[in-house]
């Protein structure tokens, strides 16, 4: 029933700006920590920022300073705002959730959005 579903990817320069957006369904994010994760060409899934229910924050040092991932509670929306791209940061981006149902806990994924920097 969770569904979630990314958007904001597309093609910049280096040194530019993205932000991308994770609508959420079947789950309030407000009482959810959520994440995002992102995966390179030829490169595993890693973790790129985190948020809280208590909206503390946490990015991989690759991204600090230049990535901030905020929600909107009233939208049931989560973003990624990404300045100062550098080509590494090219890769496909995932939100993520987990759901605990009293049973076990289960993950969550979108189904990505691409991200392409480059001159």
């Amino acid at each position: 029933q969770v569904q979630l579903v990314e958007s904001g990817g597309g093609s910049v320069q280096p040194g530019g700006s993205l932000r991308l957006s994770c609508a959420a369904s079947g789950i309030i994010v407000s009482i959810y920590a959520m994440d995002w994760y992102r995966q390179g060409p030829g490169k595993q899934r890693e973790l790129v920022a985190a948020i809280t229910r208590g909206d503390n924050t946490a990015y991989a040092d690759s991204v600090k300073g230049r990535f901030t991932i905020s929600r909107d509670n009233a939208k049931n929306m989560v973003y990624l705002q990404m300045d100062s791209l550098k080509p590494e940061d090219t890769a496909l981006y995932y939100c993520h959730t987990k759901q605990w149902n009293g049973a076990q806990i289960r993950d969550f994924w979108g189904q990505g959005t691409q991200v392409t920097v480059s001159s």
